[in-house]
Parts: C-alpha cells; sequence; structure tokens
C-alpha cells in the first residue's frame, strides 16, 4: 500500500484526484503502477486501476494477470473492479472505503457477484485513514 500512496502522492498539482494503485506478482514485484490520469490526459478510462494493469499486462506480455495482487489508495469504481476481474487478478487490496462509487462492497459488489467469470479475494480497510486523508484534502482544498 506504501507504494500505492506514493502513486497517489505523484499526482501533484495536475487536478487529478489523487488515487494510486500497484499490481504486484505472487513474490511481491512490482508489474505495474498508475495515478489518476483523467485530467492530465483528458482519459474518460485514466483511473489509477486501469493504467496499473495495463502496465502489468504489458510487463507479463498477456492480458491475465493470474497470481497478482491489484493493490488501490481508494475502493475500485465499477469500471476498475471490473477491469480487475476480467484481468483475472487473485485479489484486490484497497485502503479507503468509496460509500459513494465503490464497486467492491460499498454500492456494488462486483468482485463478489455470484454471476462473475472470475471472483478476486477483496480485502478492503489497509491504511485506511492515510488513504482517505489525501482525499480528505484534495477535496477540502476544492470545496
Amino acid at each position: 500500500m506504501g507504494l500505492a500512496l506514493d502513486e497517489a502522492r505523484a499526482v501533484g498539482a495536475s487536478g487529478d484526484v489523487p488515487i494510486g494503485a500497484v499490481v504486484v506478482d505472487p513474490d511481491g514485484q512490482v508489474l505495474g503502477r498508475g495515478r489518476n490520469v483523467r485530467e492530465l490526459e483528458a482519459d474518460p478510462t485514466g483511473h489509477a486501476e486501469v493504467v496499473a494493469l495495463r502496465e502489468a499486462g504489458r510487463a507479463v506480455g498477456e492480458w491475465r494477470l493470474s497470481g497478482c495482487t491489484l493493490v488501490v489508495t481508494l475502493e475500485p469504481c465499477a469500471m476498475c473492479a471490473g477491469a480487475a476481474v476480467l484481468s483475472r487478478v487473485d485479489r484486490v487490496v484497497f485502503g479507503a472505503w468509496d460509500d459513494k462509487a465503490g464497486a467492491c462492497g460499498s454500492v456494488w459488489d462486483l468482485p463478489r457477484d455470484r454471476r462473475a467469470l472470475h471472483r478476486p479475494e477483496v480485502v478492503g480497510g489497509v491504511r485506511e485513514e492515510e488513504c482517505a486523508a489525501l482525499l480528505l484534502d484534495f477535496f477540502g482544498e476544492r470545496r
């Protein structure tokens, strides 16, 4: 989670929400890193999780990320939870819960849906206060 927090902090003054993600293999080696780039790249799919999953796929040379873990500072939204399921990661670990758009247990629970073709393990609340503080600071400055 420390590496994901580093990615979130690296968003800087781009105007993007400070969310970071990493994909690690079963040995803990980082295969992909990502941070939100929606504003920076005018990319509606530029969420940290998608960026990290894309980089990890390129690193292993295929889209199946079996055995891997996606670690992200905020509970994934529906798009990102779907990308995690479709990439076949074994687990999703996240920090802060998202009671507005979370799709790993808060608003929806896509990874645990019995109809899903693949169901990764989900672990939430890891370093939750640190992860939430980044978001509270970001939005507090804008309100």
